[in-house]
C-alpha cells in the first residue's frame, strides 16, 4: 500500500453566518452568499489527511447495480406524487420550506397518515409541539393510523434512538431548525447545529433505505433559512405557497434528482383538514346566472399544469386629478400596460377612470399570458357589455397592441373544454393548431384591435 502522509496545521478560520463558507482571512462579503458582513471569527480550524480505509463495498460496474431500490411508492396523497415525480423514493432527503401558518405540518400529518394507510411504517417527530397537540390536530383532520408513530424530541441523539427503534420506511422531521445535538456548539437553528442535524438524519435515511422529509423554516426573502448546504446534501426541496386569507396552496419543486421540476402540485386547505385537488380551477371561477359585465376567464399555466382562473375589472369615474390603478392577484406593471395599450391602440379613453383589477379565489397570476383577459375584461367593463360566459382568452399584449404567441396553446385550449367553455381566443400562429379537441371553435388573433372586434361584435369566422 502507498505510503499517505499526515499533517496537521491550524489557522485562523472566518465563517459566514449565513450559509457557513469558511476562509482562512477576514473578507467582507460572503463568497458564497455574496451577503455583505456576515463573515466572522470562529476559531482555529485543524485539516489532516486522511489514510485511505478498506473499502467495505467496492464498486460495481453499473449495469450490475439493482435499480429497484429507487422505485417510486406511492405516498397516499397524489398531489404530492405528481410533484416528486411519481412518489416517494427509498432513501431520498426531502426539504420542505414554507411561510409560517402556511400549511406545512397540517399537510405531512396528512402524508404521514396517507403512507401509514397504505401499509408504510411512518414516524413522526415533532420538535415545535407537543405529541397531544399534534394528536388533537391529527383527530380533527382524521389522520390517525395503526403504523404512524409519534415523538415530540428537539435533542439529535433521541430523535436517533427513536429512528432506531421503530426502524421506520418514512421519517417525518417538523422541523429540521428546532433539533440540535449536545457535540455541537450552538444554539438549535444556527448554521453548526442546522448542518450537523440535517447531515446526520440524511446519513440514517441513507442506510436504512428511509424516505425522509423534513421540514425548514424560511427568511423574510422567502428563501430556505440556514446553510446553503442543507439544500445540496438533500435530493428534492419543495416550496409550499399559499395566501393565508386563500384556500388554495400550491406545492413546487425547486429541486428534484429523480424527475421535472415543472410540476406543481394543488391542495385545500380547510376546517376540515387539506385535501389534494385534482382539479383546482373550480375555485378561481365565479358562475353566476347573469353574465357580468367586467369580467374575462382566461387559462394560465403553472408548471405544465393549466389553470382556469377569471379576471374581474371595475372601472369607475374618477374625481382626482390622476385616476387610482388598483390591482389584486396580477402584476400590477402589466396592468397598467394594458390599460395604456388600451387608450393608445385601441381609442379607449381611460385617463379619467379609476381601474380595480383583481382575480378569483386568490390566485396568483404571474404569466403575460392573461393579458388578453385583462383587456377584454376592461373593454366590457367600459361599455357596459359582458362576455359570453362560455368563453375564454388568453395572450400575451405587446406595446405595439400585437397579440403575441404564449406557450403550450393546444393545452390551454384542451383544458377550457374540458372544463365547458365553447369560446377559445388566442394568439395567431404562423401554422393551424394541432390537437385541438371537437366542441370548441377558436379566434386567433393578431392585434387587440382585432380582439376587441371579434369579442363584442363577432363579424369574423372563427379559425381551426
Amino acid at each position: 500500500m502507498a505510503k499517505t502522509s499526515t499533517r496537521s496545521k491550524s489557522s485562523p478560520t472566518f465563517k459566514c453566518s449565513e450559509c457557513g463558507w469558511t476562509t482562512i482571512k477576514w473578507v467582507g462579503r460572503c463568497g458564497e452568499c455574496q451577503a455583505w458582513g456576515t463573515v466572522e471569527e470562529v476559531g482555529v480550524v485543524s485539516a489532516r489527511t486522511v489514510a485511505a480505509a478498506k473499502v467495505a463495498h467496492p464498486a460495481k460496474p453499473i449495469a450490475q447495480i439493482d435499480g429497484s431500490e429507487a422505485a417510486f411508492r406511492p405516498s397516499g396523497v397524489s398531489e404530492l406524487d405528481r410533484v416528486l415525480g411519481g412518489g416517494l423514493v427509498p432513501a431520498a432527503a426531502i426539504l420542505l420550506a414554507g411561510e409560517p401558518g402556511v400549511g406545512k405540518s397540517t399537510l405531512l400529518l396528512d402524508v404521514a397518515a396517507k403512507a401509514a394507510q397504505t401499509g408504510l411504517r411512518v414516524l413522526y417527530l415533532t420538535g415545535e409541539e407537543s405529541a397531544a397537540q399534534v394528536k388533537s390536530r391529527a383527530e380533527r383532520i382524521n389522520a390517525i393510523a395503526d403504523t404512524l408513530y409519534l415523538a415530540a424530541e428537539t435533542d439529535l441523539a433521541l430523535a436517533l434512538g427513536q429512528i432506531q427503534e421503530i426502524d421506520p420506511q418514512l421519517l417525518i422531521l417538523d422541523s429540521v431548525q428546532t433539533f440540535s445535538s449536545a457535540e455541537v456548539d450552538g444554539a438549535a437553528g444556527g448554521v453548526s447545529q442546522v448542518r450537523e442535524v440535517a447531515a446526520s438524519i440524511i446519513n440514517a435515511a441513507k442506510t436504512r433505505a428511509m424516505s425522509t422529509i423534513m421540514v425548514g423554516h424560511v427568511t423574510k426573502e422567502g428563501s430556505v433559512a440556514g446553510p446553503r448546504l442543507l439544500e445540496h446534501l438533500v435530493d428534492v426541496v419543495c416550496q409550499f405557497d399559499g395566501e393565508k386569507h386563500s384556500r388554495l396552496r400550491i406545492l413546487r419543486a425547486l429541486k428534484n434528482r429523480y424527475g421535472a421540476t415543472d410540476e406543481v402540485g394543488c391542495f385545500d386547505l380547510n376546517e376540515d383538514g387539506i385535501e389534494s385537488l385534482t382539479d383546482p380551477s373550480k375555485l378561481f371561477v365565479t358562475r353566476t346566472r347573469n353574465p357580468v359585465p367586467g369580467t374575462c376567464i382566461t387559462v394560465t399555466l403553472e408548471g405544465r399544469r393549466p389553470l382556469v382562473a377569471e379576471v374581474q375589472t371595475l372601472l369607475s369615474r374618477s374625481n382626482a386629478p390622476a385616476a387610482r390603478r388598483a390591482t389584486s392577484g396580477l402584476d400590477s406593471a402589466r396592468a397598467q400596460m394594458v390599460v395604456a395599450v388600451l387608450q393608445a391602440r385601441a381609442h379607449m379613453d381611460l385617463s379619467s377612470m379609476d381601474s380595480y383589477i383583481a382575480t378569483v379565489g386568490g390566485v396568483k397570476i404571474a404569466e403575460p399570458a392573461s393579458d388578453l383577459a385583462c383587456a377584454l375584461a376592461l373593454a366590457s367593463s367600459m361599455n357596459e357589455f359582458p362576455l359570453p360566459q362560455d368563453f375564454v382568452a388568453f395572450g400575451e399584449v405587446g406595446l405595439a397592441g400585437e397579440v403575441r404567441q404564449v406557450p403550450e396553446i393546444s393545452r390551454r385550449i384542451t383544458e377550457a373544454q374540458r372544463l365547458g367553455f365553447s369560446f377559445a381566443m388566442a394568439p395567431a400562429t404562423p401554422e393551424p393548431l394541432k390537437n385541438i379537441p371537437d366542441g370548441i371553435r377558436v379566434f386567433q388573433v393578431e392585434n387587440i384591435a382585432q380582439a376587441l372586434d371579434i369579442a363584442f361584435t363577432q363579424r369574423q369566422k372563427p379559425t381551426r
